[in-house]
């Protein structure tokens, strides 16, 4: 690979991160206020998502459990991608596109909110999580990206859409862990104040 190509992915990614910024901050802030009500209530988060978002549901739940930047108590989060029983369980006995539901409609409680992830927005599994969550009367705060896909026509004022304006699937899922770090920064200054 060429110097010149390595260099374009760095513009390219941050052209689209600044792109993000203008669109999506308002929606942030609104996820922000929906996880911190849910956390401060004695709710808890369930992540879900598919390969690279798969990482990131690990990821976000890792920061809330253990710390972001400072230091404070943890958090309730989980990330249905991390038991490899039940995922293969449940994709052998059922079907690969339920491994997130089944694990929502057990662990799923009013006033949870489920983050589903999918760069596309027409993930089976992910959109089969969000059925689920509904109706287990939780909230939604999906993060996609190119227009947000199948999964865009399932949110209604009760969820937050941070749809990425990009179709590309690197610089979606780029912006998306710019996001949950944002979304970890933001509870965290909820909880603590600005530090």
């Amino acid at each position: 690979m060429h110097i010149d190509s390595i260099q374009q992915h760095f513009f390219d990614s941050a052209e689209t991160k600044r792109q993000a910024a203008t669109v999506m901050a308002p929606h942030i802030a609104a996820a922000i206020e929906r996880l911190v009500g849910a956390l401060t209530s004695g709710n808890k988060i369930l992540a879900c998502g598919n390969g690279g978002s798969a990482a990131d549901a690990q990821h976000f739940a890792a920061d809330l459990i253990g710390r972001f930047e400072r230091e404070r108590p943890g958090l309730a989060a989980i990330a249905l991608t991390t038991d490899s029983s039940i995922l293969t369980a449940i994709g052998n006995d059922y079907d690969f596109s339920v491994v997130f539901s089944k694990q929502v409609e057990a662990l799923g409680q009013p006033g949870d909110v489920l983050l589903a992830m999918s760069a596309s927005g027409n993930a089976a599994n992910v959109i089969a999580a969000v059925l689920a969550a509904k109706q287990r009367d939780m909230s939604v705060v999906a993060l996609t990206g190119q227009g947000g896909g199948e999964l865009a026509g399932l949110l209604d004022e009760f969820d937050v859409h941070l749809c990425v304006p990009s179709e590309r699937a690197a610089r979606i899922q780029e912006v998306h862990l710019l996001t949950l770090h944002c979304l970890c920064d933001g509870i965290d200054e909820a909880l603590l104040g600005e530090g």
